[in-house]
C-alpha cells in the first residue's frame, strides 16, 4: 500500500517518458497521459492536471512549430520548382524570349545559394557537439552512400567532357558555356562531401533553418534533372556537326560550327553521351538522401535505437543455385553488352544486334517473374512478424521504388502504342512487343516481392518470447540493469544459434534474393553504360518524333537504371532479414 501510495508523487515516469522519444510528437503525448493512468493509485487532481496539461502544453507546442517548419520548407521547395519549371518550359516552346543561357543563369543562383547552405551547414553541426545529437541508423547506407560518390565522379567527369568539347569549339562559343560546368563541378563535389558526412544526421537546432536549406537544394537537383531530360542541345548539336562534316566530304559546306582537332571532339563527343545518363542518377540519388535528412530534422530516437542494430554478415549460408544462375545471366549480359558496344561504334547497329539485345531480355525477365512470384508466397508463409514500427526511410524506399518503376513502364507502354499502330507482324517488333510486356510484369512482382521482404521483421530483431514477457511484466529495478543487459545477450546468441541451420523456406528466400541481386545488376550495367536501344531502334522515334522521344527516354531511362540500383539495396537488405 505504500509503495502505490508513492508512486504518483514519483517523477521519474515522467523523465523517462520524455527521454524515449523516438518519433512523432502525438506519440509521445499518448505516452504521457498513459504513464499518469499507469502509475498506480489515484493522484491528487490538482497535481495530476498540472503536470499532464504542462507537458502536453510543451508537446503540442513543439508538435505546433514542427508542422509549420515543414509547411513552410515545403512551400519554399514548390515555388522554386515551379519557377525553374517555367523557365525550362519558356525555353522550350519559346527559345528567342527565353534561352539556355537564361536558365543556366538561373540555376547557378542557385547553386551558389546550395553550396553556401552546404558549407554553412557543414561546419554548424561540427563546431556544435548538441546540434546533432541523435543519428538515424536507417538512413544513408553504404550502398547509397557508394552510388552517390559513383555517380558523382561520373557526373564530375560528365562536365569536365563539357568543357573540353566548349573549348575545342571556341570560336564559336559563349563563356557563359564554359562558367557553368565549373559550377556545376564545384556544387558536385560539396554536395557529395556533405551528404557523405552527414546523410545520418538529426539535426537539432536551426530546425527550420535547417528544413529550408534542405528542401531548396532538392528543388535545385530536381530542377538539374528536370533540365537534363528536357534539353537535347548538346546532342542535337552533335548530329549537326556529323551531319555537317559528312556534307563537307561530299561537297556541301554549311555554316555550322566544326571541331578545330576532329579526334579530341570525338573522344570529348563519346564520353559525354555515354556519362549523360549518370548525371540524372545523381541527381535523383540526392534528392532522396535529402528528403530523408529533411525528414529527420528535429528527430528524436531512444537510447536504444541510437546505434544500428547488430545485422549479421553477408554470407551464402549454402546457398548455390540462386548465385549460378545469376552469374550466369551476369555473363550472358556482359558478352551481350559488349557485342552492342562494338557494333555501336560504327555508323549503324546490324538488325541482329537488336534482336539479340531483345532476346535475352525476353529470357531473363520471365525468370525473374517466377522468382519474384514464388518469393511472395514464401513470404506469405512464414511466420515471422510484420515490423510496424513506423521506419521514414523504409517508407521513402517503398516510395521510390513504385516510383521508379514508372520510368520504365511508361517507356513500354509508349513502346506497345507503337508497335501495335505501326507493324506489329515483324519479327523485331514482336520481340519489341514481348520486352515491353514483360518489362511491366517483372516490375510489379519484383516490387511485390522486395516490399513484402522489406516489412517482415529481421530474425535477430525479434525478440524470444520469455524476454518479451520479462520486458512486458514491469520496468526494472536499477540494480539488476546488470543482470538484464547479461540475460538480454544469452537469449539474443540463444535466438540467433536456433535459426543458425536454415528450413526449406528461408534457404529458398535466399536463392531467390541472390539470384534477383546478380539479375538486376545485370539490368542495370547495360543502360547505364550506353547501351539504349529504345533510342537506336527508330521504330519509336520515327512513331512519335525526335524531340518527343527524346524526353520520354530521358525521363524513363534515367527512372529505369535507379530503379535497377535501388532493387539492389532492397533485394540485399531481404537476403540479410532472412
Amino acid at each position: 500500500m505504500s509503495a502505490q501510495a508513492s508512486a504518483p508523487t514519483e517523477a521519474p515516469p515522467v523523465a523517462s517518458l520524455e527521454a524515449q522519444e523516438t518519433g512523432p510528437a502525438p506519440a509521445k503525448e499518448n505516452q504521457v497521459e498513459m504513464g499518469a493512468e499507469e502509475t498506480g493509485a489515484p493522484a491528487s487532481p490538482h497535481q495530476k492536471s498540472w503536470l499532464v496539461r504542462h507537458v502536453s502544453l510543451l508537446l503540442r507546442r513543439d508538435r505546433q512549430a514542427q508542422k509549420a517548419g515543414e509547411l513552410f520548407s515545403g512551400l519554399l521547395a514548390l515555388n522554386v520548382v515551379f519557377l525553374g519549371g517555367a523557365f525550362i518550359c519558356s525555353m522550350i516552346f519559346n527559345n528567342v524570349a527565353v534561352t539556355l543561357g537564361d536558365v543556366w543563369i538561373l540555376l547557378a543562383v542557385l547553386k551558389a545559394l546550395c553550396i553556401l547552405w552546404l558549407l554553412y551547414y557543414a561546419t554548424g553541426t561540427t563546431r556544435r557537439s548538441h546540434a546533432v545529437l541523435f543519428r538515424d541508423p536507417h538512413a544513408g547506407p553504404i550502398w547509397v552512400r557508394g552510388s552517390l560518390v559513383l555517380f558523382g565522379s561520373c557526373t564530375v567527369c560528365l562536365n569536365v567532357f563539357r568543357v573540353g568539347y566548349n573549348v575545342s569549339h571556341i570560336q564559336c562559343k559563349s563563356q557563359l558555356e564554359l562558367i557553368f560546368p565549373a559550377i556545376e563541378i564545384v556544387f558536385i563535389g560539396v554536395q557529395t562531401w556533405v551528404l557523405w558526412k552527414h546523410c545520418k544526421d538529426c539535426v537539432q537546432v536551426q530546425t527550420n533553418f535547417t528544413r529550408c536549406g534542405l528542401m531548396l537544394t532538392l528543388a535545385t537537383n530536381l530542377l538539374l534533372w528536370v533540365l537534363a531530360i528536357t534539353n537535347d542541345s548538346m546532342h542535337s548539336e552533335i548530329e549537326a556537326e556529323l551531319s555537317a562534316l559528312m556534307g563537307k566530304l561530299s561537297g556541301n559546306e554549311t555554316n555550322t560550327c566544326l571541331c578545330l582537332n576532329a579526334t579530341v571532339c570525338k573522344v570529348f563527343q563519346k564520353g559525354y553521351l555515354m556519362l549523360y545518363p549518370f548525371s540524372t542518377e545523381y541527381c535523383l540519388i540526392c534528392c532522396a538522401v535529402l528528403f530523408v535528412m529533411w525528414k529527420n530534422v528535429g528527430r528524436r530516437l531512444a537510447p536504444h535505437t541510437g546505434a544500428h542494430p547488430g545485422t549479421l554478415p553477408f554470407c551464402l549460408h549454402g546457398a548455390i543455385f540462386g548465385p549460378l544462375l545469376g552469374l550466369l545471366v551476369l555473363v550472358a549480359g556482359v558478352c551481350i553488352f559488349v557485342l552492342f558496344q562494338i557494333e555501336a561504334s560504327g555508323p549503324t547497329i546490324a538488325h541482329q544486334y537488336f534482336t539479340l539485345y531483345y532476346a535475352f531480355y525476353a529470357a531473363v525477365l520471365p525468370a525473374m517473374s517466377l522468382a519474384c512470384l514464388a518469393g511472395t508466397a514464401i513470404h506469405g508463409l512464414e511466420e515471422r512478424e510484420l515490423d510496424t514500427l513506423k521506419n521514414p526511410t523504409r517508407s521513402l524506399d517503398v516510395v521510390l521504388l513504385m516510383g521508379a518503376a514508372l520510368g520504365q513502364i511508361g517507356i513500354a507502354y509508349f513502346s506497345i502504342v507503337a508497335i501495335v499502330a505501326t507493324h506489329p507482324h515483324k519479327q523485331l517488333n514482336r520481340l519489341i512487343l514481348a520486352y515491353s510486356l514483360l518489362h511491366i510484369l517483372q516490375h510489379i512482382a519484383q516490387n511485390l516481392f522486395i516490399i513484402e521482404g522489406l516489412h517482415r521483421r529481421p530474425l535477430w530483431e525479434a525478440a524470444p518470447e520469455g524476454l518479451a514477457g520479462k520486458q512486458e511484466a514491469g520496468p526494472p529495478r536499477r540494480g539488476s540493469l546488470l543482470e538484464l543487459g547479461q540475460d538480454l545477450r544469452r537469449a539474443s546468441r540463444a535466438y540467433i544459434h536456433s535459426y543458425s541451420h536454415l528450413n526449406h523456406k528461408r534457404r529458398a528466400l535466399k536463392e531467390i534474393s541472390l539470384f534477383l541481386i546478380l539479375c538486376n545488376i545485370t539490368l542495370w550495367m547495360m543502360p547505364a553504360f550506353g547501351i539504349h536501344p529504345e533510342f537506336e531502334n527508330g521504330l519509336e522515334k520515327d512513331f512519335y518524333g525526335y524531340r518527343t522521344w527524346f524526353t520520354i527516354v530521358n525521363f524513363g531511362l534515367p527512372l529505369g537504371v535507379f530503379y535497377r540500383m535501388h532493387s539492389v539495396g532492397g533485394l540485399l537488405e531481404v537476403y540479410l532479414g532472412v
